[in-house]
């Protein structure tokens, strides 16, 4: 049997994503990772993307002032909370598919008619390669982040983008040896 090192869940051996949270294995063997850009991704939690602060509002917030704050900010989502749950998220994408032209008639109706419910969280210290991985299985941009049940972060692609970005700059070029100015850290 393999554990899990996330959840605990006791995986048949050889599995290479665990059943109960699809968490990948690999590190449970000893991750394999040729470049610093795979050992960045598969090793380093999401606490090292420094998640920003996250919109709040409340289920019955007119979607007027949600959209309003998401513009000043220069932000791509709020996170609904109640009682300090999370209960929804509210994106840019449901103000393309949901509002559309009618966000004008729509602005005093509450947040809650038009976020997304079912909202995919992570905490501090899952890998950034489970959060690439529920980007990509769920096709979404933005996952917040949980202390204890209570949103304290919100990562985007972008932010991971970036980060990637910065390993990629600290990787040996092609061709170029492995004196001491070109080693990863």
């Amino acid at each position: 049997m393999t554990v899990c090192p996330d959840c605990g869940h006791e995986n048949i051996e050889g599995e290479e994503f665990c059943a109960v949270c699809e968490q990948p294995l690999v590190e449970v063997a000893g991750p394999q990772c040729s470049t610093e850009v795979e050992r960045r991704l598969l090793l380093h939690p999401i606490r090292r993307l420094n998640p920003r602060e996250p919109v709040l509002v409340a289920p019955n917030t007119p979607v007027g002032e949600v959209l309003r704050k998401l513009v000043d900010q220069h932000i791509g989502c709020a996170v609904v909370v109640s009682d300090h749950k999370v209960v929804g998220i509210f994106t840019e994408r449901d103000v393309l598919l949901k509002l559309n032209v009618r966000a004008a008639e729509l602005r005093d109706h509450p947040v809650s008619e038009f976020m997304t419910a079912k909202v995919e969280t992570l905490e501090l210290d899952d890998r950034i390669a489970f959060a690439l991985h529920k980007m990509d299985v769920g096709g979404y941009r933005h996952i917040p982040i949980l202390r204890d049940g209570r949103v304290i972060g919100i990562i985007s692609v972008r932010r991971i983008l970036n980060y990637i970005a910065g390993a990629l700059g600290r990787e040996t070029p092609a061709g170029q040896g492995n004196d001491a100015g070109n080693k990863a850290p």
